[in-house]
């Protein structure tokens, strides 16, 4: 089988997954690993949001909101007049080639090299081929008035999904589970998205 013949069975197979995914959601993959001092939660389990200099602005309080409910679901209570921890979360995303792309390089050692775009740039202009986003999110958890870092976790997905929303919210839930005792190392967590709704995904 020629490239181009795998080329639309990548196509074929990607399309049926998507069409699937719109009518009963679709199962969110995230790499996850979590780091961990704590051994279970203080009775009034609090927290306010910490924000960095460079965090000072709309998309943030976005990103926050999008965390808050996997916060909540985890047994943590926000309470900004009294918080036992301070909180800080971060998110990242970027364009990428999808699997199926014909624009793929190959380097040295045979091996596919993945080219990212930031999102606004131009560096997907001229591509017809579906394109991926690469999402990540971050959590940190400092126990206050110590200013001690006691818990600390990080996601990556990679999908064609474009519903920002849903994604990070899951996103988020996905690298909060186990807490306050997350498993060590790295390990991978699904979670279900979008069921009942319509699914929005790029196609360049």
């Amino acid at each position: 089988m020629n490239r181009s013949h795998l080329r639309l069975l990548g196509f074929g197979l990607m399309a049926a997954w998507l069409l699937s995914g719109c009518a009963n959601g679709y199962l969110l993959d995230n790499d996850v690993q979590a780091f961990s001092s704590l051994t279970a939660l203080p009775a009034e389990p609090t927290y306010r949001f910490e924000r960095l200099p460079s965090q000072q602005e709309p998309a943030q309080a976005q990103l926050e909101s999008m965390a808050a409910a996997a916060l909540q679901r985890a047994g943590l209570r926000r309470d900004d007049a009294n918080p036992h921890y301070s909180v800080q979360v971060s998110g990242a995303i970027h364009r990428i080639l999808s699997p199926w792309s014909s624009n793929w390089r190959y380097g040295a050692w045979g091996g596919p090299l993945r080219r990212h775009f930031g999102i606004g740039g131009t560096g997907l202009s001229g591509f017809d081929e579906p394109y991926w986003y690469r999402r990540e999110v971050s959590v940190i958890l400092r126990e206050l008035p110590s200013n001690r870092v006691v818990f600390e976790t990080h996601g990556v997905n990679d999908s064609p999904w474009v519903d920002d929303q849903a994604v990070f919210g899951a996103m988020f839930q996905a690298a909060l589970q186990g807490f306050p005792t997350p498993p060590p190392g790295s390990r991978r967590v699904d979670v279900q998205v979008g069921a009942g709704q319509t699914l929005r995904y790029a196609l360049g």
